[in-house]
């Protein structure tokens, strides 16, 4: 069996797979990362999302052969051991989660916009949401979340500026 190394949340990792495995498969089966869900298996729920290369990702539809190389990150990698990121402490502050079953998928898409776009709008928000399914509704809570975030993120840098 084919051996794929690449990284994980800033760890090297190799895992021996079928080069079609989907990545998801990899990360939670072989490497124990049970924070993506799989949803719908065809990238339309986006409770899988991760990010390659900083981008945001159906890591059901991706197979661990095109993963090879490549920087892959995780919602068990947004967290530090001293803190959780903004958009995690923005969502439970927001009581965003009722089943919790979409909200990994939900944090990385947030986070991904944040990162290229530190002020977004209601449009911005709903636009880089637009793949993500929440069963239980919460999409309000979702961009108030992603607004308080922001936020947050925007006083902690001018913190770090004065």
């Amino acid at each position: 069996m084919p051996k794929y190394s690449f990284s994980v949340n800033g760890s090297k990792q190799t895992v021996e797979a079928e080069a079609e495995m989907p990545l998801l498969w990899v990360l939670r089966d072989l490497l124990g990362l049970t924070g993506s869900k799989f949803g719908c298996g065809i990238g339309q729920c986006g409770a899988c999302t991760i990010h390659l290369n900083g981008e945001p990702m159906r890591s059901c539809l991706l197979p661990v052969a095109d993963a090879a190389g490549q920087n892959i990150a995780t919602i068990e990698g947004l967290a530090t051991k001293k803190s959780l990121h903004k958009v995690q402490e923005a969502w439970i502050s927001e009581d965003v989660a009722q089943c919790g079953y979409c909200q990994a998928g939900q944090i990385m898409s947030a986070v991904a916009l944040l990162e290229k776009n530190s002020d977004p709008t209601d449009e911005d928000i709903d636009s880089a949401m637009a793949g993500n399914y929440c069963r239980c509704g919460t999409y309000i809570r979702i961009r108030k979340a992603i607004h308080s975030a922001a936020k947050a993120t925007s006083i902690d840098q001018l913190a770090r500026e004065a």
